[in-house]
Parts: C-alpha cells; sequence; structure tokens
C-alpha cells in the first residue's frame, strides 16, 4: 500500500491574531437548525445544534423553555423526528457516519433509553420515513433497491413495496390511510414519479409527468380528513406547484407570478401556502391565499431562508442568514411583530462581508473580495458547490469567510447542473457531466482574470463531493488556468465510484450518464477524473473520509496512487467519518489544512 504525504494542521493558521481568533469564532459559534414540532403537541420541538462541539439533537419543551440534548455520538447525528403527541423522538443510528442504520426512539423526557423504533426493519440507508399515530412508513434502501415498510398499531413492519429502482417514502395522510411514495420504476431517480397507496400496499393512485419532468410530493393537508396533496411540478421548466385531490382524481395548478422557482407549506388551515421564492440565490416568502389567489409577501430581510414553515397560531418561523450576517431563526407573529426565535447559548458569529453578482453570459456568479483589499488582481479560490443538484446562495459561510481573512478573493459559480435557474439549467449536463459544468467555470474565470479581479497566477480550484469532482477534474482538463486544487470527499475514479457507491447514487448517475458504465464505459471515462491525473500541473490536497458511502474512499486511494506513481506534488487529509464530519473541531482542522495549503503552494 502506498503511503502518501500527509497535510499538516497549523495553529495558529494566520499570523494576525485578530483575524486568527475571528475565523474560529465564526466555526465555534453555537448554532441552531429551525426547530420542527409535534403536530398534536406543538410545544414540543426538535433542533440540531453544534453547541456542544458536535451536531446533535436537541428536544426544546417550549412550555417549560427548558433544552436538553437527546444524542451524544462521537461523529454527531443529523436525522430526527417526534411522534405526533410529542412523546417519543425517533433518530437515526448508524456508524461513524456512514449512513447505514435503523431507527431508534426514546422519550421526549429525559430519562429513557433507545430502543428500536419498529420491529422488523433491517439496517439499511435511509429513504423517508413518516411517523402518523397508527401506522409509521419507512423507507430503506440497500443495493437491492427500495423497500417501504409499514407498521400498523405499533405491531411488526410489513412490506408494502419493493422495486430494484430507487425511491422512498415522501408523505401520510392526516387520516393516516394513504401513503405517497416517491418511485423510479421508469429508471430516472432525477426525475421522480408519485404513487399513492394504502398502508397495506394497495395501489389507489398514479402521477407522472413523463421523461424529463419530476414531482415531489410536498406534503398532504394538515387538515384531518382533507387529502389533498401539495405537489412540486416542473411542467413549464422550473419549479412549481399543483394541489392533487387524490379521492376525487383531480389536480389544480398553483399559478404564481414570480421569476425563478417557487417550493411552498400549508398553512395550518389549509386555505392558504407559505410560498418560498428562489431568484438568483436569494429566498422571499408570501402568503397565497388558495381561495383569492392573492400573494402577500411577508417582510423578511435579503439574504436566503434556509426554512420556514407555519405555526398552529399563525406564525411563521424561518431560519436566515446572508454572506455578511451570521445565522439566526426568527419568527414573524400573526399581528407582523418579528423577533429572534432562539439564540443557544454561547459567543455569536463575526461578520463576514457581502457577495456581489456576476453574470458571464447566462453564467450567474457570486464574488467577494476581502474588506479593505487593495484595488487589483488578488488570489482567487473559485469554490465549487456540490450536488451537483445545489446552488451557492447569499448566505453566511464560515468557510467562505476564512479565505476572505487569508486574503483571497472568493467566487462562486452556479455552473449549469445547479439548481434555482430552472429545469433546462439544471439537466443541461445529462450525457456529459462534469465537464459541461466546467465550460461555465472557465467562463467565469476568463472574466475574473480579464477585469482585474484575479491574479491568473494565483488561481485556486476548490470544492467538496461533486465540487470536489469538479476540482480534481478541473486540474486535469484545464491545468493551465489554475495553481492549486483543494479536493473534498471527491469522485476521483469514475468507475470505481460506481461500483463502490451506495445505490442510489448509482441509479442518480445511470440517469445523469444516461446508463451503467457496462453500458456507457467510454462516457464514465471521459467524465472521471482519473482519465485526466497525468495532466495535472498544480499541487493539489484531497480529503477523505474512511467511512464515507457517497464517495468511496477506495476510488480516491485509486486517484491518489496514480499521483504518486508521477511523482506528484499532493498531500491527503483522511478522518475516520463519512461524507464531511459533524464535529466542529474536526471541520476546523480540515478548514486549517487547506488554508494552510494553499497558502504555502501560492508562498
Amino acid at each position: 500500500m502506498t503511503t502518501h504525504p500527509t497535510a499538516e494542521v497549523p495553529d495558529p493558521l494566520l499570523p494576525d491574531a485578530e483575524a486568527e481568533a475571528r475565523w474560529r469564532a465564526r466555526f465555534t459559534a453555537p448554532r441552531v437548525s429551525l426547530p420542527g414540532w409535534a403536530d398534536d403537541a406543538p410545544d414540543r420541538n426538535l433542533y440540531l445544534s453544534n453547541a456542544g462541539g458536535v451536531w446533535e439533537v436537541y428536544a426544546w419543551d417550549r412550555a417549560a423553555d427548558t433544552h436538553r440534548r437527546v444524542t451524544d455520538r462521537p461523529n454527531g447525528t443529523s436525522h430526527a423526528a417526534l411522534t405526533p403527541d410529542g412523546a417519543e423522538i425517533w433518530w437515526f443510528d448508524d456508524t461513524d457516519g456512514d449512513e447505514f442504520g435503523t431507527w431508534v426512539s426514546e422519550p421526549f423526557t429525559p430519562g429513557g433509553s433507545p430502543r428500536p423504533a419498529v420491529e422488523g426493519v433491517p439496517a439499511a440507508y435511509p429513504a423517508g420515513l413518516e411517523i402518523g399515530h397508527d401506522v409509521v412508513a419507512v423507507g430503506t434502501s440497500t443495493d437491492d433497491g427500495t423497500t417501504v415498510y409499514v407498521s400498523r398499531g405499533g405491531g411488526p413492519a410489513e412490506v408494502v413495496y419493493r422495486h430494484e429502482n430507487d425511491g422512498g417514502v415522501s408523505a401520510l395522510s392526516k387520516d393516516e390511510t394513504l401513503v405517497v411514495l416517491a418511485h423510479s420504476e421508469h429508471g430516472d431517480n432525477r426525475h421522480a414519479a408519485l404513487r399513492v397507496v394504502t398502508p397495506t400496499g394497495e395501489r389507489v393512485a398514479d402521477k407522472w409527468d413523463g421523461p424529463g419532468k419530476g414531482l415531489d410530493a410536498i406534503a398532504f393537508s394538515p387538515v384531518r380528513g382533507d387529502n389533498r396533496l401539495l405537489v412540486g411540478h416542473e411542467r413549464r421548466g422550473r419549479d412549481e406547484l399543483l394541489i392533487w385531490d387524490v379521492a376525487a382524481g383531480t389536480e389544480t395548478e398553483v399559478v404564481i407570478d414570480l421569476p425563478g422557482e417557487i417550493s411552498a407549506d400549508w398553512y395550518p388551515d389549509a386555505r392558504a401556502l407559505l410560498v418560498a421564492h428562489t431568484f438568483r440565490a436569494r429566498n422571499t416568502l408570501h402568503r397565497y391565499d388558495l381561495g383569492t389567489g392573492g400573494l402577500t409577501p411577508l417582510d423578511t430581510p435579503p439574504g436566503t431562508v434556509g426554512g420556514a414553515h407555519v405555526r398552529p397560531d399563525g406564525a411563521v418561523e424561518y431560519s436566515w442568514s446572508s454572506a455578511a450576517r451570521p445565522g439566526v431563526v426568527r419568527v414573524l407573529g400573526a399581528d407582523g411583530d418579528e423577533r429572534v426565535l432562539l439564540t443557544p447559548p454561547g459567543h455569536e458569529a463575526p461578520p463576514s462581508v457581502d457577495l456581489e453578482d456576476v453574470f458571464v453570459g447566462e453564467v450567474h456568479a457570486l464574488v467577494a473580495r476581502p474588506s479593505g483589499a487593495p484595488d487589483g488582481p488578488l488570489p482567487t479560490v473559485f469554490h465549487l458547490h456540490g450536488g451537483p443538484h445545489s446552488a451557492d446562495e447569499d448566505r453566511f459561510s464560515a468557510y467562505r469567510a476564512v479565505w476572505l481573512d487569508a486574503g483571497y478573493a472568493v467566487v462562486h459559480v452556479n455552473y449549469r447542473g445547479s439548481t434555482g435557474y430552472g429545469s433546462k439549467w439544471r439537466d443541461a449536463i445529462e450525457g456529459r457531466p462534469g465537464l459541461t459544468e466546467l465550460e461555465d467555470v472557465a467562463a467565469v474565470h476568463d472574466w475574473a482574470v480579464s477585469s482585474g479581479f484575479a491574479d491568473p497566477a494565483r488561481c485556486v480550484v476548490n470544492g467538496a463531493s461533486w465540487g470536489g469532482y469538479l476540482t480534481l477534474l478541473a486540474l486535469g482538463t484545464q491545468p493551465e488556468r489554475w495553481a492549486a486544487g483543494v479536493a473534498g470527499v471527491p469522485v476521483a475514479d469514475y468507475l470505481a465510484a460506481y461500483e463502490d457507491e451506495m445505490e442510489p447514487l448509482r441509479a442518480f448517475d445511470r440517469a445523469l450518464f444516461g446508463g451503467s458504465p457496462q453500458e456507457l464505459p467510454d462516457r464514465y471515462r471521459e467524465c472521471s477524473p482519473l482519465t485526466y491525473v497525468d495532466a495535472v500541473r498544480a499541487p493539489v490536497l484531497v480529503l477523505a473520509g474512511e467511512n464515507d458511502p457517497r464517495c468511496p474512499i477506495r476510488q480516491i486511494d485509486n486517484y491518489l496512487d496514480r499521483l504518486a506513481e508521477r511523482g506528484a506534488a499532493y498531500e491527503v487529509y483522511r478522518y475516520d467519518a463519512g461524507h464531511g464530519s459533524l464535529v466542529v473541531a474536526e471541520t476546523i482542522r480540515q478548514t486549517a489544512a487547506e488554508v494552510a495549503f494553499v497558502r504555502r503552494v501560492l508562498g
């Protein structure tokens, strides 16, 4: 086995003591997610927080205003739910971040021990969960495909759906007579179809908009007995809404005259929708009256809304941040009064700088320069987001801020494949993933250099997950552009990655490439970083999780071994977790290793 050079983790990272304290304070500042509550006990809430140094599940009793940490695991916990009566907390128990495990439950009140939540459901990757009073639907995924289990009356789970293609549980009606499954029996899990079944598995209805047009079951009406389903669709080339009356077999499209894309959730009385509008990497919230069609904007500040929902009393709670201002959970009361809802104990994260918009042809980029930086070209980090179905937004990022504190400009590219810009833009990478996105990155790089924003001799390509994949591919196919690369948990050898990754990602790859590696070996090789490894000139740092089911370790080792054979300049940072880390100290170590590597390479 090849021994690879290990990345250094300096302490301190930055020579300026004030900047050093500032960047670390952003990562260690306690943060919280948007709380969710039990349907029948809205004072019983759950949220995630890093207040103890690891992202874990917390219970909040609003009536008593007490908080307690529910989970305490070395690599953290990220999935949890409440039973409708608020009596139990369910959380997903995997091993060292490998995402493979089972649901366990424990009492909301302190003192109980975790136990298996549903008898008869084997360990697997999670594929959706819906908890009712009497009916529980659990989706699981393995190498054999998707299996959905339903438990009734607390009894053992029974299989109600099984298919070799990817799918899962999406929604449960409030009267617990209908379960919605998302599936890809048509072979494309990037554009799902919907099936409604009874808790015994009897098929009730199907909805599919045809090839290349996905459906998303958002939620049933919150009113018991009203079995209308809110659905996201893309019939006109962007994310929009419809309401499907399953019993009547009818649907009503919700047409909202706003640019960009639309998502929503119900108001508690089911007479209105809370609409989240996404346009040019920013969000606004609106109330849409289903009776009149009236659209009323809610008073939220410019930036990004991470999540939003409506309390039983009509108050809107939402998480928010902007590039310059750290995240906060706010509540907008039914009377219009607004305040911060939840403030974890500890220090606040220091602010950062605003992002500016740049349009290069059709490509939208977000850019930032260090505060007080001199005019003229700067060393610049091109940070490429993961997904690929995601987008960089005007939101707070401690990671972006540390690069700015270190003196680097930052460029985010919402390349083809990104969400928020319509279906055509998102799906433009089909058949040629990776190489298509890098054409957009090259166009923005050309602008950054020609405009005097970026120093062409000190441009860094950087990203994690799909962004890590694009980083390695860029270093091999665009070697003249990059002085260094930092690739976190990347796809490095696509053929080996396909063999080892979790089945939902294999299904995603088949949909993205147009088939499997056995069917299209040349296409996979053309889009694999390993194919171009001999052309890599710039030093590269690769970060890898030993238990990663999404970008497995063997295919990364294949790439590193080839770098070693060439005598290339590279370093490796390995850690004992999965596809990223929920441990704050570990995130700080990785970030320090990345910035130190680039500072050392660029001098």
